[in-house]
């Protein structure tokens, strides 16, 4: 009991962490119950402790195409979404990848709109990205990989 009190206090003033609080993209976090975070000026007020809360993989009611296993679903410690194979692994040591190697990354969807495109008359979509935010954004629009630019309308609307 006295090492789950230990875990519950923060390491750089001793106060007790708060609650568990979702960041608009999803992530958690627990804070220092002396800090707090300011959103107008975007800086920490009082102790600036934050303790990052690593979620854990979830199973999915899919399997792998590689080997039949189950797939987890797993999110990077930057946040990017991951659908990966239940056997496969790392091994740290050797820092080489055990077992089923399928990793299929999850980007964003897009729902076709009723609505139409103020500066071209096109369709427009819902684009939902991975973390959660949502646009609406003209049909015609994309991205040119080799010259990294914008194509087609350039219409966009965060919500």
């Amino acid at each position: 009991m006295a090492e789950e009190v230990k875990s519950e206090v923060c390491p750089k003033c001793g106060s007790p962490l708060g609650g568990i609080v979702e960041t608009a993209t999803g992530k958690q976090l627990q804070r220092c119950s002396a800090g707090t975070w300011n959103k107008e000026t975007r800086q920490n007020e009082g102790c600036d402790y934050v303790k990052w809360i690593q979620m854990e993989p979830k199973e999915l009611d899919e399997k792998c195409p590689k080997c039949g296993a189950p797939l987890l679903l797993a999110v990077t410690r930057f946040g990017k979404k991951m659908k990966k194979c239940s056997k496969g692994g790392w091994d740290a040591e050797k820092k080489v990848a055990t077992g089923c190697d399928f990793i299929e990354w999850i980007n964003g969807t897009t729902e076709k709109l009723e609505e139409k495109c103020p500066d071209c008359g096109e369709p427009l979509v819902l684009f939902t990205t991975a973390a959660g935010k949502k646009m609406k954004k003209c049909s015609t629009s994309g991205w040119d990989k080799e010259t990294k630019s914008a194509t087609g309308c350039k219409f966009i609307q965060w919500l």
